[in-house]
């Protein structure tokens, strides 16, 4: 995008982080009004059973306890997690039974937290223990308790399926596997949280919560209380991570708003650690079976996959996940025929939901996977294999036999870069060379090369607004909302290139329903192409009612008034010129502005290929991700050091979901994961430095030709860590190792063999 004179597709160092760092940007549990109160919720340490009794007496009775709630006395209505999914309606605190350790039973509101700490202890539960499950394939067997018998599916919460003919009949060979996209725990640096103040405004209330996602939430809360919207004020601060699990509407935030209504004070929950363990939505849980048919070239034939979703207790968007991985099963490759089949089940565990990629790392993982599998058994290289298959560059618009209409792509292109970047046949070298040796460290090199999908699910249309003020500043304002991405930077970028206002001198304004009307949050890798083509739109019609103005004043046609040092001025004579205080004081209300809803009309189609290289300790089973190069295309991009950070943070929770993170339940669903001591969550020691770099494939969607990039990291790197350690052992004959790829499962497989 970089053009002379032009800031768009160069380096700009962020503008967030300053106030980041200092502590000058305050986050939601920063924010505490005199006369808060503390809400701390009682949940079930069982992962089944009915409500017998819930004695309050005693808690009620303890210094500083306001109010005590249970799901007799909340007076909330159950709600739905996802429209599509209406049956399951979760109530806000647990009435007649719990359906996983952490459901809600009680809430206590006090003066302090120390005393809601000690108050919910005194709340007694007695519980009546029912068959409990954290299986999803034992959820669909004969004699499983049936956990919302008003579902007609028992335990089945979501199916789909696409495509009848799977083209293996026509197949010189098959490969086969069986694998699994473990359960992932969000983990944000900040846990949840919410501060609700009534009253205000006009007797309604103001909610300060770390939300991705907070404008669109506004109806919901304003609904469920009786208020007018006006009433109602969403504000999400800086948010400390979100990664999807931030994007609901959870019960606590309800029961927290209902104990200040009725309290008429401040009330604020904030998340302990052990609560976001269990509390907290989670992500992937599939469990995959794929067949891939290819020719005596090894290109391939066709696709069969079965998709198997834990929803968790509460079907909510988790369920309808397998919908994206369904669209992405095709991939970067020609596959003229695909069977797909999914079926989301309930199980007495966590809700799942959107977690970076939802759905989409899905498909890359069991594709590259599977394809892999297929390349060890035909004797063909990985990369070979790949680029045999690739969807050609001439051949976009792509539509796909899995419903994705891809906008553009360069997919061979991606694959050289990264081989070259990686040094891929010297890779192959050494390893060889480790193996003739009887070397007991052992190269392993994994190869993926992924597409996704960004701004899904509808999610292609974004408000902006831009106005230029008389004292010649620029305030911008979106429906996104970002909690570490960059957006004050990209914003900022835009509207001083178009209008030539300094960086320093434009506001970006966001997530505060009293100045956004309308917007769908951030999520989906969706920003920079909605928000930021909203934004560039509105710049574009900016300048256009400056032109204007300025031709009045200079006496000139617009035609001939041009961007300049600090406004406007008429081509060729700069000292001919005006500024854009001087502008904006001549604009009806001292403002020039323009606010509009971009929609790009569909989804766009980010890819790239990843290579991994580990080394896999034979005697002990350990492994250590070596180097791990990444070569991601977003379209055009804007600001590379921010698509660099989007990379680095993306493989970083790619890796750890291949070498480290699982949350694991045992036989009665209890968790076994449920703080940090327990689940594997890696730091930036466990990781080496990655190297990152991109080809630039513009998309046709939007007037930046940008594609979403936030997620794509975690997308691409999986699967090529993943491989990478298969890759090391597979000469030895270990076909497949299940996620994470533990030392304990390395060296048990090794035993196997």
């Amino acid at each position: 995008m970089s053009s002379s004179g032009s800031i768009l597709g160069n380096s700009v160092v962020r503008r967030e982080d300053p106030g980041l760092l200092t502590g000058a940007e305050r986050y939601y549990d920063d924010f505490t009004p005199e006369g808060t109160a503390y809400v701390t919720f009682v949940r079930s340490p069982m992962a089944h059973a009915a409500i017998e009794s819930v004695d309050t007496s005693e808690a009620e009775a303890m210094d500083g306890v306001l109010a005590v709630y249970t799901g007799e006395n909340i007076g909330l209505p159950a709600t739905a997690g996802f429209p599509m999914l209406p049956v399951f309606e979760r109530p806000q605190i647990a009435g007649e039974r719990v359906l996983f350790v952490g459901d809600i039973v009680a809430a206590v509101v006090t003066e302090t937290r120390e005393q809601g700490m000690d108050a919910a202890e005194a709340v007694f539960v007695d519980y009546d223990p029912l068959p409990a499950n954290a299986d999803p394939e034992k959820a669909m067997s004969e004699g499983v308790e049936v956990l919302w018998p008003q579902n007609e599916g028992g335990n089945l919460a979501f199916h789909t399926e696409l495509g009848e003919d799977d083209g293996l009949a026509e197949a010189a060979h098959v490969a086969e596997v069986k694998m699994e996209s473990q359960r992932l725990a969000a983990v944000p640096m900040e846990p949840n949280g919410i501060l609700v103040e009534p009253g205000t405004p006009d007797g309604g209330m103001t909610v300060i919560f770390p939300s991705q996602a907070p404008i669109g939430l506004k109806d919901g809360f304003a609904g469920l209380f009786g208020l007018d919207g006006d009433n109602v004020r969403l504000i999400a601060p800086a948010v400390g991570g979100g990664f999807g699990a931030k994007t609901g509407l959870y019960p606590e935030y309800l029961v927290a708003a209902k104990a200040a209504l009725e309290l008429g004070r401040p009330v604020k929950w904030t998340e302990s650690r052990s609560e976001d363990m269990v509390s907290l939505v989670q992500g992937r849980g599939h469990i995959f079976s794929a067949k891939m048919g290819f020719d005596s070239d090894g290109r391939i034939t066709g696709l069969n996959l079965h998709c198997l979703a834990d929803s968790g207790a509460y079907p909510a968007i988790g369920s309808f996940l397998p919908i994206l991985t369904q669209t992405m099963a095709q991939g970067v490759y020609q596959i003229p025929k695909v069977r797909f089949v999914a079926d989301a089940v309930v199980t007495n565990t966590t809700q799942i939901a959107a977690y970076r990629g939802a759905g989409r790392p899905e498909a890359t993982q069991i594709l590259e996977r599977v394809l892999d599998v297929g390349a060890d058994e035909l004797g063909i290289d990985p990369a070979e294999i790949r680029r045999r298959n690739f969807i050609g560059a001439d051949q976009f618009p792509y539509a796909t036999v899995t419903g994705a209409n891809y906008d553009s792509g360069e997919y061979e292109r991606a694959l050289d870069a990264a081989l070259e970047a990686s040094g891929y046949a010297d890779l192959r070298a050494e390893q060889a060379a480790r193996r003739d040796s009887g070397d007991s460290k052992l190269l392993g090199v994994g190869v993926s090369s992924y597409v996704e999908i960004t701004a899904p699910l509808g999610l292609h249309t974004e408000y902006g607004r831009v106005d230029v003020l008389s004292d010649g500043s620029a305030e911008i304002r979106v429906g996104t909302s970002a909690h570490g991405q960059g957006h004050e930077t990209s914003f900022s970028m835009i509207v001083s290139d178009l209008l030539g206002v300094p960086m320093d001198s434009i506001k970006l304004i966001q997530s505060d329903t009293d100045e956004i009307p309308r917007g769908a949050g951030t999520l989906g890798s969706r920003s920079l192409q909605t928000a930021g083509s909203a934004v560039y739109k509105a710049s574009e019609e900016v300048l256009a009612q400056a032109k204007e103005l300025a031709a009045q004043q200079l006496e000139a046609s617009a035609d001939d008034i041009v961007v300049g040092e600090g406004g406007l001025h008429v081509a060729g004579v700069p000292a001919q010129s005006a500024s854009w205080a001087d502008l904006a004081s001549a604009a009806d209300g001292g403002v020039i502005t323009h606010e509009l809803d971009f929609d790009q009309g569909g989804a766009t189609f980010p890819f790239g290929t990843h290579v991994a290289v580990v080394e896999v300790d034979t005697e002990t089973g350990g492994v250590e991700l070596l180097r791990h190069v990444a070569v991601d295309d977003c379209g055009t991009i804007l600001n590379p050091l921010l698509v660099a950070g989007q990379q680095h943070g993306g493989v970083a929770q790619g890796a750890a979901q291949a070498l480290f993170e699982w949350v694991q339940y045992d036989e009665d669903a209890n968790p076994r994961t449920a703080n940090l001591a327990d689940y594997l969550m890696p730091s930036a020691a466990e990781l080496p430095s990655f190297e990152v770099s991109n080809t630039e494939t513009a998309s046709p969607m939007n007037p930046l030709g940008a594609k979403g990039i936030g997620e794509s990291g975690t997308i691409g790197s999986t699967p090529a860590i993943h491989n990478a350690v298969v890759d090391a052992v597979s000469h030895l004959g270990v076909a497949h190792i299940e996620m994470p790829t533990t030392p304990e499962r390395i060296w048990q497989a090794l035993a196997a063999v």
